[in-house]
């Protein structure tokens, strides 16, 4: 078809397919709910029980969002109960008499799930399929584990280790915990200073009792937020809304809330952490503000701009400076009085003193230097900028609005929008000064002063009077009701290719906030081109945002900050990519400022020099970390190319070696050499006019030709042998387990739908997996078990692999686990019941990542580098649908095998095993 025709066929098709949302309704609600108010397209209602219920439709999406909020986290938590509400959190997902089986049922309907637990809320959400089968399932089941979840002790025995595992993997994070330490030295009183995930103690120890009434007492409708954004009809769902949770009665109990305040610090304070590491870090912290107070916007501008790279102020005097690898900045937004922490890590030859005075004279050197108009403008251009991202995505939304009502009220969301617009130069400095004094400042040692100069706090604000009245400003656009389906998106695409041999797809169509996404791949050279390229090559690849022969990095940065954009570039030395989330209206600069990353760089060697020391300290940093070490392991044992091949794998110390002797000279001749559009796609979804995009495209990529022809490398199947390795990772509390094989199969093979579908009951799904059943749900083991497949298109090669987080004392244990899981499976297969349900858990998540116009891009992009159409992909969701349980076991059968499997465990098993032999009662029975 000519692509003039396609034009005209795609501007009918999306006159007729634009979708007006009906508004909610105000009026002849279902008895027992009441509406209270809206603002922007977001609709408050609230139930008799004191539910609130917030609806946000969004028509663009073939999702829906279910998101409860539940008004509780660790700020409420007593002496003794540190860590409650987040072990409450994970059991709230082990079931009630009516759903038993939670993760079943999640997968069953191709949700993507999770919960979460902060400060001062916790909050559970399921994003799915629309449909009123969903939807209604959706609402049973979130109002049904709100009274009635299970809290049993058999649950807390096998959870509690769960949870501990996942305490453990954040111990691993010398920097995650220095950072801990002085949240918790700033906050004396307050619960904000203990960690959400609890002590140890606590975790190991809390009686079932206690959590059973924590949950009694705050698990309860007038506790509660319920948002539900996405394609839906907001008449029929407040109708199961009240018939889910309006039947839940309203409690008897009144609420409590928290009266503990911090008082104003009256000196600083210093915290030293001794642990094994390879980096050092340091960090200060500063009380400022409560989320809602009208300074807290100040505050976030003014932790962009010191903590911001490569603009911020401790960028500049660290980093480039030379003092430390990284800086950073960030102001925490808490419902209560909040603080504000900047933080820094160093290679092991630079001065932590040095870094750290220079850190504390920049912070509090921003009352005698005050921040510019320029930096004010940056710093909000970029929040603005996230805060609208975030808003355009109904699901994204849904989930954001948690945060804001644990502060007092949804609306705050707009609120603090606002204020963020009204920030000036003037306010920044005003809150400079009343919050970044020494002695407010949670670093170094106590010093006798004879006049203090202290930072009084102001108190928490009365949200209620700040939001009362509150309208908001105009609404985002709305967009096209567009089915998700590989047929009508095959119908509405426009494909050609330009002269520099880069293909484009297209696929125009309204969206809300008329956002567009654009995802690029570029390919580069061929087995013997590429040879001993791969660190030139990422070089190359690294220094694209860097500069250009237009623009300094800063430059760039501003500039994708004033587009309101999201625009990455990056590369390696097989190839680039790039990736724009914007709108309509600036998506041509977005297109040409991408274009001009590409095209010209320009390798400041400055850049390039700290470029160095952040990756050498990077590797620093995790080279002896347990995931790290088992990855390397066992990529070398399954793919051992050799040593100048591009797809070797380099253990840290080579890399290191490699990136020392690099230049800026290799990069730049790399560029060169090797980037160019001839071997590429470009896919682009959203709001855009075809027929000018063409036109841009031709413009920015049609001559830009590869010096070097391209050839695909060549992925061989070989035989590998097993591998059973233990590594010590010394003090590190969190150990890995990872193992693979490697088999011949390609993905138009009779068996790659049965091995995807295997492998989804095998280690996908969410929860309910056989390796996550056995490993988490059962055992207690691990926070996380996961098993992945991947087969390619053009070589029979393909690669399965599991992975699995553990503590060092269950590392033997849970090998054994493993393994018996793996040989369940090859024994007997799966039951019909399981099969049904990942059938259709997957086949419902596929649909969902098709809605999602930043996933779609990505995998029209990749379509078309396989040449092939979303044709392929019904076809392969056909089969998948029409599996039987002997085809799949005859698949996993044929292609796993616990015999030639490559497994690797990293930790610190020898302190495990030593802390194990103290316990053990010696022979004369004397107690240790």
């Amino acid at each position: 078809m000519p692509f003039r025709f396609t034009l005209i066929t795609l501007a009918v098709t999306m006159l007729v397919g634009l979708a007006a949302a009906a508004e909610p309704p105000t009026t002849g609600l279902p008895q027992g709910i009441e509406y209270r108010t809206s603002v922007e397209g977001i609709h408050e209602y609230a139930l008799a029980n004191g539910l609130k219920v917030l609806l946000f439709p969004d028509p663009t999406k073939e999702t829906i969002t279910v998101n409860i909020t539940y008004l509780v986290g660790s700020r409420h938590e007593n002496y003794g109960e540190t860590g409650m509400a987040h072990l409450l959190e994970h059991l709230v997902f082990k079931g009630t008499p009516k759903h038993p089986n939670i993760p079943d049922e999640l997968t069953a309907h191709g949700c993507r799930p999770n919960g979460s637990t902060w400060t001062d809320r916790t909050n559970y959400f399921e994003t799915f399929a629309a449909s009123e089968e969903n939807i209604a399932w959706a609402l049973d089941l979130e109002s049904d584990r709100m009274i009635n979840s299970f809290i049993a002790q058999k649950d807390l025995d096998s959870e509690m280790s769960v949870v501990r595992n996942e305490f453990e993997m954040g111990e691993n994070d010398p920097e995650a915990i220095l950072e801990e330490r002085i949240v918790s030295t700033a906050y004396l009183w307050h619960n904000y200073g203990k960690s959400t995930i609890g002590a140890r103690a606590d975790i190991e120890n809390v009686p079932i009792e206690r959590l059973q009434a924590f949950y009694r007492y705050w698990y309860q409708p007038d506790n509660a937020v319920l948002v539900v954004s996405g394609d839906f009809d907001a008449a029929k769902t407040l109708g199961l809304i009240q018939n889910t949770f309006g039947k839940i009665p309203k409690p008897a109990r009144a609420l409590q809330t928290t009266y503990t305040q911090e008082p104003t610090q009256d000196g600083e304070r210093s915290v030293t952490l001794r642990r094994a590491g390879d980096t050092r870090a340091i960090g200060v912290a500063y009380h400022t503000a409560a989320g809602s107070h009208p300074d807290f916007a100040a505050v976030e501008v003014l932790a962009f701009i010191l903590g911001d790279e490569p603009s911020g102020r401790l960028y500049k005097a660290l980093v480039e400076t030379k003092k430390s690898a990284s800086a950073t900045s960030h102001a925490y937004q808490f419902a209560e009085p909040s603080i504000l922490l900047a933080g820094a890590r160093l290679r092991m030859d630079q001065s932590a003193d040095d870094a750290l005075a220079t850190m504390i004279d920049v912070i509090e050197g921003l009352r005698a230097k005050p921040p510019t108009a320029d930096e004010v403008d940056r710093a909000k251009n970029n929040l603005l900028r996230n805060w609208e991202q975030t808003m355009n995505q109904s699901e994204r939304a849904a989930i954001r609005l948690s945060e804001w009502s644990a502060m007092g009220d949804w609306r705050l969301v707009f609120l603090h929008r606002d204020r963020l617009r009204a920030v000036t130069s003037e306010d920044v400095s005003r809150v400079t000064a009343a919050y970044l004094k020494p002695s407010n400042r949670t670093q170094g040692v106590f010093v006798p002063t004879k006049e203090p100069d202290r930072a009084v706090i102001p108190a928490t604000p009365d949200v209620a009077a700040a939001v009362r009245g509150y309208k908001g400003g105009e609404g985002l656009a709305a967009g096209e009701d567009f089915a998700g389906t590989p047929e009508n998106i095959e119908a509405n695409l426009a494909r050609f290719t330009l002269p520099s041999g880069l293909k484009v797809v297209l696929l125009p169509k309204k969206t809300r906030g008329s956002t567009v996404s654009v995802s690029m791949q570029l390919h580069f050279g061929d087995e013997t081109s590429l040879k001993n390229q791969a660190i030139p090559g990422r070089a190359a690849g690294e220094m694209l945002m860097l500069g250009t022969k237009n623009r300094t990095r800063q430059q760039i940065d501003d500039e994708i900050a004033k587009l309101q954009a999201r625009i990455g570039v990056s590369g390696s030395a097989m190839g680039a990519s790039a990736t724009i989330e914007g709108t309509r209206e600036n998506l041509e600069p977005a297109l040409r400022l991408m274009s001009e990353m590409l095209r010209e760089p320009s390798f400041p060697g400055n850049e390039f020099e700290l470029l160095k020391q952040e990756r050498l300290a990077e590797i620093e940093k995790y080279k002896n970390e347990p995931f790290q070490v088992v990855s390397t392991v066992l990529d070398r044992h399954l793919e051992p190319w050799p040593r100048e091949d591009v797809r070797y794998t380099h253990t840290p110390d080579e890399m290191v070696a490699e990136i020392q002797k690099a230049t800026v000279e290799d990069a730049k001749r790399f560029h060169a050499e090797f980037y160019g559009a001839s071997a590429g796609e470009i896919a682009i979804v959203g709001d855009f006019d075809p027929a000018a995009m063409k036109s841009l495209l031709s413009e920015l990529f049609g001559d830009w030709k590869s010096a070097k022809p391209y050839v695909r490398l060549p992925y061989a199947y070989r035989e590998h042998g097993p591998l059973d390795q233990v590594v010590e990772t010394p003090d590190k509390e969190n150990a890995v387990f990872r193992a693979g094989i490697i088999m011949p199969v390609r993905d138009d093979d009779p068996e790659y739908p049965a091995l995807v579908l295997g492998n989804f009951m095998t280690g996908g799904g969410f929860l309910n997996s056989r390796l996550a059943t056995r490993l988490r749900q059962k055992e207690g083991f691990s926070y996380g078990a996961r098993s992945n497949f991947y087969a390619g298109r053009w070589d029979r090669i393909a690669w399965f692999n599991a992975f699995a987080i553990h503590a060092p004392q269950n590392g033997e244990k849970l090998e054994a686990a493993f393994r018996e899981e793996i040989e369940k499976i090859l024994k007997d297969g799966f039951t019909g019941d399981e099969i049904a349900d990942a059938k259709s858990g997957y086949l419902q998540q596929r649909q969902v990542s098709r809605s999602s116009d930043r996933e779609l891009v990505g995998a029209l992009s990749t379509r078309e580098f396989q040449e092939r159409t979303l044709a392929w992909d019904a076809e392969l969701e056909k089969k998948i649908g029409a599996l039987t349980g002997e085809e799949i076991l005859a698949a996993m059968r044929k292609h796993i095998s616990l015999e030639k499997m490559a497994m690797v465990r990293a930790g610190d098993y020898a302190r495990a095993k030593e802390a194990h032999s103290e316990v053990l009662a010696p022979e004369d029975g004397s107690v240790r």
